[in-house]
């Protein structure tokens, strides 16, 4: 009993001390519900490839990340995977399982080392009935992945791999990008394995497109990081379809 009082209690710790903004779901909470919910979380640490939960894995509450990124991706036949989103600081996962007791259809690992907060369903389950905002903006939260994961379909059977490749990257920018004086940084460095995951291409065709792109001077790419020379033209190859979806950058 006592390690879990302690827990809780670094927990709020954590939280006070945290200089990211926290999902959206929480916005608008008093004071007294933030510590309350808290109260109710448990920190973890993971390195880098570590997983928060893989495939199969019986599903027991929400994780919210607070440090770090976070890959969420679901593995496909001959050892590939399709990777459904990513997540930074603020954002919350597991929550497609809190009502359906089942296990996890798809798997969550660490890019870099990373903290996060697990609240069991049960606690949390409770924490919505007594906050009911929490519960609309998880309902809207849903409601928009639904839509875009539909986006993600017709553009997988009806988009060329050239324009899946361009929307990935601008994308990618728009959720973790910064400006330097070379161009804009993607903000995420991904081995090009991953990048043809997110656009669902062969890593083959993804490097093809990649240094396409570079010759054509709408990128540079130094080492593993990938630099925007030209937002313009890529945003010109790409149809204005929502299929990578960062909760708080609505």
């Amino acid at each position: 009993m006592w390690e879990v009082q302690a827990q809780a209690t670094r927990a709020q710790e954590l939280c006070r001390a945290c200089k990211h903004e926290c999902s959206y779901l929480f916005a608008g909470l008093p004071q007294a519900a933030r510590l309350e919910l808290a109260s109710l979380m448990r920190p973890l640490e993971l390195d880098a490839g570590e997983l928060v939960f893989y495939e199969g894995l019986p599903a027991h509450g929400l994780y919210i990340l607070c440090e770090g990124k976070i890959k969420v991706a679901k593995r496909l036949k001959g050892g590939r995977s399709q990777i459904l989103k990513l997540l930074a600081p603020g954002e919350v996962l597991g929550e497609k399982t809190l009502f359906d007791q089942e296990t996890y259809t798809c798997y969550a690992k660490a890019l870099e080392p990373s903290r996060l907060m697990f609240i069991a369903r049960a606690d949390f389950l409770a924490f919505m009935r007594k906050y009911p905002d929490v519960a609309f903006r998880l309902i809207e939260k849903l409601s928009r992945e639904l839509k875009a994961f539909g986006d993600k379909l017709v553009e997988i059977s009806a988009r060329s791999a050239k324009e899946r490749v361009a929307r990935v990257l601008l994308e990618l920018a728009r959720a973790f990008g910064r400006e330097t004086p070379e161009g804009l940084d993607l903000g995420v460095e991904l081995p090009r394995a991953e990048i043809a995951e997110m656009a669902g291409v062969t890593t083959e065709t993804a490097v093809r497109i990649l240094s396409e792109f570079k010759d054509r001077g709408i990128l540079a790419l130094p080492g593993r990081r990938i630099l925007i020379l030209r937002p313009e033209e890529l945003q010109s190859l790409a149809h204005p379809f929502r299929t990578f979806l960062r909760e708080n950058l609505i």
